[in-house]
């Protein structure tokens, strides 16, 4: 039987081997949402990254006494609880990043990383290997979201966390913002952009043909 693997593999495997977003291609809406700065990208990071550790780790505790028969409406009620409570410390807080988020942070609720990771590896690991596991997978999806937000952030505004990087043409300066960026379909080619990179660094992270045309066969049909 192999050895599982250890704390650490389990917190480092999901920022780049194992990326919870360019790997598995979950919680990929946000990612095209909330990264047009890295502010409102940093605060959904740490919004469901809290929401996926406390989740994980209360779901675990529990996981014997888990009727298999609604097990599901059990996870959902318990990260829809969190994210709640979560929310109101961002309105209470950080009330102008709150609104520039909108309901994007309510949705962590049926986001499909969440919901994965409590249904595949917390209902069947101990607390401290389903928090940590929940950490390295939250830390992946930010190292995503950070990325395209500070990318969409410095070419579309000139600006990094709202810092004035490069003097734009308003400002007298020598910049045009690329308006592009600041839109959604920006956010989706750099998200592309970064999926094509990585599996072209990491060949083994790309998925097998599902079709060879006859000459890639050695002429069958």
């Amino acid at each position: 039987m192999p050895a599982s693997p250890s704390l650490w593999q389990v917190l480092t495997a999901p920022l780049i081997r194992q990326n919870p977003v360019t790997l598995q291609i979950l919680g990929i809406c946000s990612a095209l949402a909330v990264t047009t700065s890295m502010a409102t990208a940093l605060t959904m990071s740490a919004a469901l990254t809290a929401t996926l550790v406390m989740s994980a780790g209360t779901i675990s505790l529990i996981r014997r006494h888990i009727p298999d028969s609604i097990r599901l409406i059990v996870q959902i009620v318990i990260v829809a609880s969190l994210v709640i409570v979560i929310d109101q410390v961002l309105q209470a807080y950080l009330f102008d990043i709150s609104q520039k988020l909108s309901v994007f942070v309510s949705l962590i609720t049926t986001n499909c990383l969440v919901l994965g990771r409590t249904e595949s590896f917390s209902r069947h690991n101990p607390p401290l290997r389903s928090m940590v596991d929940a950490l390295g997978n939250g830390l992946g999806y930010s190292l995503v979201l950070t990325v395209i937000g500070a990318v969409r952030e410095f070419f579309g505004a000139g600006a990094l966390l709202g810092w004035q990087v490069l003097p734009t043409i308003d400002q007298g300066g020598w910049y045009t913002p690329l308006n592009l960026m600041l839109l959604a379909p920006s956010a989706f080619f750099l998200l592309g952009g970064l999926v094509w990179a990585i599996r072209t660094a990491l060949p083994d992270q790309s998925e097998p043909l599902e079709y060879l045309a006859p000459d890639a066969q050695g002429g069958k049909e």
